[in-house]
């Protein structure tokens, strides 16, 4: 099974399966002299973590990082320094319930990746889903958690703004919220809404999908290159690589198809600094495939999780038509946990993008 790494210049593979004994991420590419600590490594995998509230699976992982390569000890015996090396990341499963999959070993979950693995490689991992379950965007978070340390100025932050047909009210926008309620959310009035939505869906055994945003701020102009080297097609590349990511859109996204030439047109003024200034951002901070220096803008849909209570019809290897009823712990709503991915994501592709401006233009942002 090949394509398991992404980027350019910040290159990162990612390895292991949902019931294996271990998963984890090679970031080959991180600049020398890059500077961090385990806590702040396990501060991003904490949010992806399992278990954490009701709303999300409740297999227990405590996704504890292992830094196996790449790094040197300072003095103070905590911060660690990239040495230009292949850094290799660990995470150990610990929480396996291999046999809540034993009904399905010859059953395609429909909606999964089941099928579609057997018929192009002759074998699939039952159990959890194996490479096709969210379990491996563990390792993608790690990376991403280096990523944000490469551009200096860079803040990448991310919520959930739609489960099922409830959207936040975006004139409630708050950002300190985002950490304080277990969906992300943006919108304090909202929650109350989703906690009784998702009761309902988690209670009846179903699933629902979401959508998230993710804003990074602090992206320098003129990153991305036209083309075929554009930054929003990377972005949109690596967040559509997310298990369940069925839509993406940068800036207005779809929504510009309502809007005319004078509403979409991003107007400047010249700054009292000496720096352009954007009158408005439905561009999503990318013109012609490179960053303007306003805040890069993406959203991404998720859909339901598939695997679900509910009994589905489907087929079965053998080509009997059968009924599957997936037991085991899943996610009602998947999105939810999708939104830390979403915020790495979109850093390792700037990341790659600001390491590939500098080594092209030589320019030091």
């Amino acid at each position: 099974m090949s394509h398991n790494t992404f980027g350019h210049l910040f290159r990162v593979t990612t390895w292991g399966e949902s019931h294996g004994p271990a998963l984890g991420c090679v970031v080959d590419g991180c600049p020398p002299g890059i500077r961090f600590t385990l806590a702040e490594i396990q501060a991003w995998m904490d949010k992806r973590k399992p278990g954490q509230s009701r709303f999300v699976t409740q297999r227990r992982e405590d996704d504890i990082v292992k830094v196996l390569s790449g790094v040197m000890l300072d003095a103070d015996g905590e911060t660690m320094i990239s040495t230009g090396t292949p850094i290799s990341m660990l995470i150990e499963n610990t929480d396996q319930r291999s046999k809540d999959y034993g009904e399905i070993a010859r059953r395609y979950r429909p909606g999964h990746a089941d099928y579609t693995y057997d018929v192009k490689y002759g074998i699939r991992d039952y159990r959890g889903g194996g490479r096709s379950s969210a379990r491996e965007t563990a390792a993608r978070v790690a990376a991403g958690a280096l990523a944000r340390k490469v551009v200096p100025s860079l803040n990448v932050r991310a919520a959930l703004i739609q489960i099922g047909k409830h959207k936040i009210d975006r004139a409630n926008w708050d950002w300190d919220q985002v950490g304080q309620n277990p969906f992300f959310c943006p919108d304090a009035a909202m929650v109350p809404v989703w906690e009784e939505y998702l009761d309902d869906i988690r209670k009846a055994g179903s699933s629902i999908g979401a959508v998230v945003e993710v804003i990074a701020e602090g992206v320098p102009a003129g990153l991305g290159a036209p083309v075929y080297g554009k930054l929003d097609q990377d972005i949109a590349s690596l967040l559509m690589s997310i298990n369940a990511v069925k839509g993406v859109e940068i800036g207005d996204g779809f929504g510009v198809a309502e809007l005319s030439g004078e509403e979409d047109a991003d107007e400047m003024r010249m700054g009292n600094d000496g720096k352009p200034i954007f009158l408005s951002n439905h561009a999503g901070g990318i013109l012609g495939g490179i960053s303007t220096g306003e805040a890069v803008v993406a959203r991404f849909a998720i859909k339901p999780t598939s695997s679900i209570l509910t009994e589905q019809r489907s087929i079965d290897v053998d080509g009997n038509n059968v009924e599957v009823r997936t037991k085991g712990r899943h996610d009602p709503c998947v999105g939810i946990r999708a939104v830390p991915i979403g915020e790495a994501m979109v850093a390792c592709a700037i990341a790659d993008h600001y390491l590939r401006d500098r080594a092209q233009t030589g320019r030091n942002l």
